[in-house]
């Protein structure tokens, strides 16, 4: 297993560079969130730029490319935060300075269609990075709508986070596997392969999320993850909620059926429901590329390694 590189922790007063990788923005939102940003104690950085729109980016591939890299380029950012997800950040990959990027190693947050930077981040830089709440989103409905108390405690203080609040969620599979959390957006985690930046599963416990897609296109995700041969050394399997991912209301079975119906028989646990990702409460800031266990005879998550350093 490579080693990781930890990003310096965030600290009180420090600046968080906000970037729009994906989709264009409602600068309501937008606003929004940087006033939470700000409520929260740090302060906020912004290119004038980020309310560009392309077609259904924020501008071109060239400026959502330069203002990631100018982000980890600037040495009063301390951390980059994703403003949304929606859709074009594989379009910037080619774009990015990456003698830039391994440099400056910084924390690097967000989720959805982010999940293909996450993954680029860990992959090409070994970076610990972090699915979690993003500004235009969880961060400008409030405080209900992300973890504040593991948001802080994984990004601010360089020690293990310990255990994830897992309320809610259900035991597909029963045991106990410990192994680096890797995941995010199940459609990106499948878009990866054949790239140069194909997420590499073994050893994970690999945490899947998604939301708005069909029982079949979830099946046919997994199966095609299953085929690509990403499960052979999975330790463990997460899947968040699943919002919203239904063929109709009176179809008769339902999101967590479909998923065990494809992993069930890998003889690894697997957990249900998780907060993490898409969804309207408790957004849970996962560090991905640190060591955790899974424990699905008491249905618990704990972060066993410090995601971030002094």
């Amino acid at each position: 297993m490579k080693d990781v590189v930890r990003p310096p922790a965030l600290l009180a007063g420090d600046t968080i560079g906000v970037v729009a990788p994906a989709s264009n923005l409602k600068r309501d939102w937008f606003a929004a969130g940087v006033r939470e940003l700000e409520r929260l104690g740090f302060k906020v950085k912004y290119l004038d730029s980020i309310f560009e729109k392309g077609r259904f980016t924020a501008g071109s591939d060239r400026r959502r490319a330069d203002e990631v890299n100018r982000m980890f380029a600037d040495t009063e950012v301390k951390a980059i935060f994703a403003a949304r997800g929606g859709y074009g950040s594989a379009r910037i990959l080619e774009l990015l300075d990456n003698e830039t990027i391994s440099a400056n190693p910084k924390i690097f947050m967000g989720y959805s269609d982010i999940t293909t930077l996450l993954i680029f981040l860990y992959q090409k830089h070994n970076l610990v990075t972090f699915h979690g709440p993003m500004v235009a989103k969880d961060f400008r409905a409030g405080e209900s709508h992300y973890d504040r108390y593991l948001l802080f405690r994984v990004l601010t203080r360089a020690e293990a986070a310990g255990e994830v609040n897992c309320a809610g969620t259900k035991i597909l599979r029963s045991g106990v596997a410990s192994g680096r959390l890797l995941g995010g957006c199940l459609p990106m985690i499948t878009n990866s392969i054949g790239t140069e930046y194909e997420l590499d599963t073994r050893g994970a416990i690999l945490f899947i999320e998604d939301y708005d897609s069909k029982p079949y296109r979830i099946d046919r995700m997994l199966t095609h993850l299953r085929l690509a041969g990403k499960f052979n050394e999975v330790r463990g399997l997460i899947f968040g909620e699943m919002i919203d991912c239904i063929q109709h209301p009176d179809q008769g079975y339902t999101i967590d059926e479909v998923i065990e119906d494809c992993v069930g028989d890998l003889g690894i646990p697997v957990l249900f429901g998780l907060t993490a990702g898409h969804g309207e409460l408790n957004n849970l800031t996962l560090p991905l590329g640190v060591e955790v266990t899974l424990d699905c005879e008491r249905g618990k998550l704990t972060i066993n390694e410090p995601a971030v350093v002094f």
